[in-house]
């Protein structure tokens, strides 16, 4: 069979569970939104913010995951599994000390981690409550992402769907139980989220430990976490510090959003709040076909085939743009009915509203950006194109206009949020300038990873 078909049969393959996975990860965030509607408007716009701090530290962690996959899909093409465990083991070694730390703040100062992102005593307080709890779950993820990055990167997708599947459905199970307190648990309202949240990701990661303990080849070994290789250790920073840094400053930056939100008063906060649910249905085919093709992209190019690697990423950018078309047509036609089910007040159903209405059409600037800077570039081990793109467009471009807009000029809420939602369109022109220098095509494995660090 040509190339061209196998190509599209082998992403649909890793891209359907990835799409599954991410369905669930929106389900779980829809559900706690759907179930605080019923405790009260305070404690959606509570959570929103204070999950604001796991969008950061996913950012953490899926930066340190890049790093690990990149090099990882990659050697999987040589069918190197001792480098694949090497890379895992430096991985680790990062995200545990980083996860350890935001659960050290979660534990000890949540009402300081509140009044980041609000004055409002209220919110602080419902807030600070569901960050406590969120203090284990980060520690959890710390490991849980990583072996999961590290199995998707040798096509072991299913297994991770599996168990990002278990942990999400008892979450949702879960936050019934201790939101509404049924079967006699005590009614914990926006804290029972956080708990909830604690439990299902401490779950996962015994499921993951007994995937490991039963798998052949990829196995969760934390002594690789002291085992040092020069040479690993120098491609895995070369590549890794770009990815993480982009990763990080995009998410603090996407974060300084609702920093800027969260000053505009609780009616816009509660509206962005759904807003986030709905752009995540409406992502989830996009930044699916992102991860999947960057797997499947670094499996190619790390076997030597450059011209199957040109030609794959053809087909993975028309499957973008479609995807794009088919998140913003979810989002318009969500729209009459989220509206019909949201229990707000007039003004945060009006900037309901107009937020669903752009964020119908910025899906498309996120899905092409996703795919070629997190996707494309990212199979070919070029991390640090992205990390001065998004700099520059988040730090120099929309977060000052934000604030400029929001705070010095004052400018209506619609408007300042429509110019946040320009900053995936800003950054265009130099992304597909970027892709068609094909620059970011390279073969980034070594034949003697052991020898030189001997």
């Amino acid at each position: 069979m040509k190339h061209y078909d196998s190509f599209y049969q082998k992403i649909f393959k890793i891209v359907l569970p990835i799409v599954i996975q991410n369905l669930l990860s929106a389900a779980v965030s829809s559900t706690d939104v759907v179930m605080l509607s019923f405790v009260g408007q305070a404690s959606i716009s509570a959570v929103s913010l204070a999950a604001n701090y796991a969008s950061i530290l996913f950012m953490f962690f899926y930066g340190l995951g890049t790093g690990a996959s990149l090099l990882c899909a990659q050697y999987y093409g040589k069918k190197d599994f001792r480098v694949i465990h090497l890379v895992q083991g430096i991985a680790l070694r990062s995200s545990i000390v980083i996860g350890g730390v935001f659960s050290f703040f979660a534990f000890l100062f949540p009402d300081i981690m509140m009044k980041v992102f609000t004055n409002d005593e209220v919110l602080i307080e419902i807030g600070a409550s569901y960050l406590r709890w969120m203090g284990v779950a980060y520690l959890c993820w710390s490991i849980i992402e990583i072996y999961l990055s590290v199995l998707r990167s040798v096509g072991r997708v299913a297994i991770c769907t599996a168990l990002n599947t278990l942990a999400m459905i008892l979450n949702i199970v879960l936050n019934a139980v201790f939101i509404f307190g049924l079967f006699g648990t005590p009614k914990l309202g926006a804290m029972g989220v956080g708990f909830a949240t604690a439990i299902s990701r401490f779950i996962e990661l015994l499921v993951c430990l007994i995937v490991s303990a039963r798998s052949k080849d990829v196995k969760l070994d934390f002594l690789k976490m002291f085992v040092r290789n020069k040479v690993l250790s120098k491609d895995f920073v070369k590549l890794c510090i770009p990815a993480l840094i982009n990763d990080v400053t995009w998410g603090v930056a996407f974060s300084m959003y609702s920093v800027i939100i969260g000053h505009l008063g609780s009616d816009v906060v509660a509206a962005y709040s759904i807003v986030g649910v709905a752009r995540n249905f409406g992502t989830v085919l996009c930044f699916g076909l992102a991860n999947a093709g960057g797997i499947l992209l670094g499996n190619i190019i790390g076997s030597g085939d450059m011209d199957k690697a040109r030609d794959g990423s053809k087909k993975l950018i028309k499957l973008t743009i479609l995807s794009g078309l088919i998140g913003g047509a979810i989002i318009l036609i969500s729209t009459p009915i989220i509206l019909s089910v949201a229990e707000l007040t007039d003004i945060a159903m009006h900037y309901l509203k107009y937020m669903l209405l752009i964020n119908s059409y910025y899906v498309m600037g996120a899905a092409v950006n996703t795919t070629m800077i997190c996707g494309i570039f990212r199979a070919g081990g070029d991390t640090k194109f992205g990390m001065i793109c998004d700099v520059i467009d988040m730090w120099c471009y929309a977060v000052p206009l934000g604030f400029l807009a929001a705070f010095v000029f004052k400018l209506p809420v619609m408007v300042v949020y429509f110019l946040l939602c320009t900053d995936e369109f800003v950054k265009w022109p130099w992304v597909i300038r970027r892709y068609r220098s094909e620059k970011w095509l390279n073969n980034i494995t070594r034949d003697d990873v052991f020898e030189k660090s001997q």
